[in-house]
């Protein structure tokens, strides 16, 4: 199996999450926006990653691609068999990759205008040296008149709900391990992975690794939930580095 991926999309850290969980074999082909993007049209139809080609199989979108690992390799199940349980399990997924990816999105866009480690630690592997270094030294105050723009486009009531949202699921995940029953499933993984763009873990790699966004990733109220995270993580075997690209 390839994966076609952004190694810093959240979308893309699900679908190795769920690889990971299944204890799948796989290989990455890292996007190069633009140019990569149309290569990646003409293979599956469309521009956005993740995709997966498993032989003549060509499968977009994080949670169809899921499903299909699910149907194809269905232990450990990702999904209860139970219906109310896994009727919570694709609420809270569809949740994660909807509101909850809205405001990391969006708390990520506001963050990247004051953070040069951020701006240059999330720019694709192919970008050259140079425009690397040009974004990593804009000037601040250039810089933090773009975040106060943002600031303004993006409002305060969502940077708040946000954090309302994160404590919320702070509340849900403490002394459990998982948010649905007594195993992990899709819902962990799908939370897990928007969670890795507020404090990037170990396998962001540097210069990625342990920084996250100021206000969230170093809450004290917060701390728990990156725990929990993390304890995901390292079942998952995802503690260290990402797989490399080919």
């Amino acid at each position: 199996m390839q994966l076609h991926q952004f190694r810093h999309s959240a979308f893309c850290e699900k679908v190795r999450l769920v690889l990971a969980a299944k204890a799948l074999d796989y290989s990455v082909v890292e996007v190069t926006p633009g140019v990569g993007q149309l290569e990646l049209f003409r293979l599956s139809g469309q521009r956005q990653v993740p995709v997966l080609v498993d032989g003549s199989e060509v499968i977009a979108d994080s949670t169809a691609i899921a499903q299909y690992l699910e149907a194809l390799h269905p232990l450990p199940a990702l999904l209860p068999a139970e219906p109310e349980q896994r009727a919570r399990v694709l609420l809270l997924e569809d949740w994660a990759d909807t509101a909850l990816a809205a405001g990391v999105r969006a708390a990520l866009l506001q963050a990247l205008a004051g953070d040069p480690v951020l701006r240059a630690g999330l720019l694709p592997e192919a970008t050259p040296g140079p425009v690397r270094q040009l974004l990593s030294s804009l000037p601040g105050a250039v810089m933090h008149g773009m975040g106060d723009a943002v600031t303004g486009l993006i409002g305060t009531q969502e940077r708040r709900q946000l954090q309302t949202n994160l404590e919320q699921l702070a509340t849900l995940t403490g002394g459990r391990a998982y948010l649905v029953g007594d195993q992990l499933s899709l819902a962990d993984l799908a939370v897990v992975a928007q969670l890795s763009l507020l404090l990037f873990p170990a396998s962001a790699g540097a210069p990625l690794a342990g920084h996250g966004i100021s206000g969230l990733a170093d809450h004290p109220l917060l701390q728990p939930l990156f725990s929990w995270r993390d304890g995901i993580l390292a079942q998952l075997g995802r503690a260290g580095a990402a797989p490399a690209s080919d």
